[in-house]
């Protein structure tokens, strides 16, 4: 698996499973009826962000990552992520990678840490992974998210420090 930076070109195979996901309502707090113009200006992010594609080895793009500063000014030494891998192809180790892009790139660039803010706890799959990968959840906010069909869950605050 290859994973470059994503230019204008992947948007139109990025879009699909994106809206997809977000839809469905179950992992992100994006609206789930997104439009399109507003998700590529969240997702194709400029510097000092980064937006990223994984291609498989037929050339498919299989999942994207955006990674960003967490917050503005004194709060910018910390890094944030977030990832979207095409229902197509979860299970593959995709999320796996983009993941770990991300946390090299944060460390190579100079941040301190990664901050994800919005985890639903449901999202038991994510969680474990992050875990996985060093991160902790350092706080969960009861009932701020709303799943679809588990109702009114929990959304992580999980960090893993460099």
């Amino acid at each position: 698996m290859l994973i470059k930076d994503a230019t204008a070109d992947h948007w139109p195979v990025i879009w699909p499973f994106l809206q997809r996901i977000c839809a469905e309502g179950e992992t992100f707090t994006y609206p789930v009826d997104l439009d399109e113009p507003l998700a590529r200006d969240m997702w194709m992010l400029k510097a000092p962000g980064r937006t990223v594609v994984a291609v498989d080895a037929a050339g498919t793009v299989v999942g994207t990552a955006k990674m960003n500063p967490n917050q503005m000014g004194p709060g910018a030494h910390v890094s944030s992520a977030s990832f979207m891998v095409d229902p197509a192809h979860q299970g593959r180790g995709v999320g796996r990678a983009l993941c770990e892009e991300a946390l090299r790139w944060a460390r190579a660039a100079g941040y301190r840490g990664m901050q994800f803010n919005a985890v639903a706890a449901t999202n038991t799959r994510a969680v474990g992974l992050y875990r996985t990968l060093g991160f902790e959840v350092v706080g969960t906010v009861p009932g701020a998210f709303r799943h679809p069909t588990e109702g009114y869950v929990g959304l992580h605050v999980m960090y893993c420090a460099f």
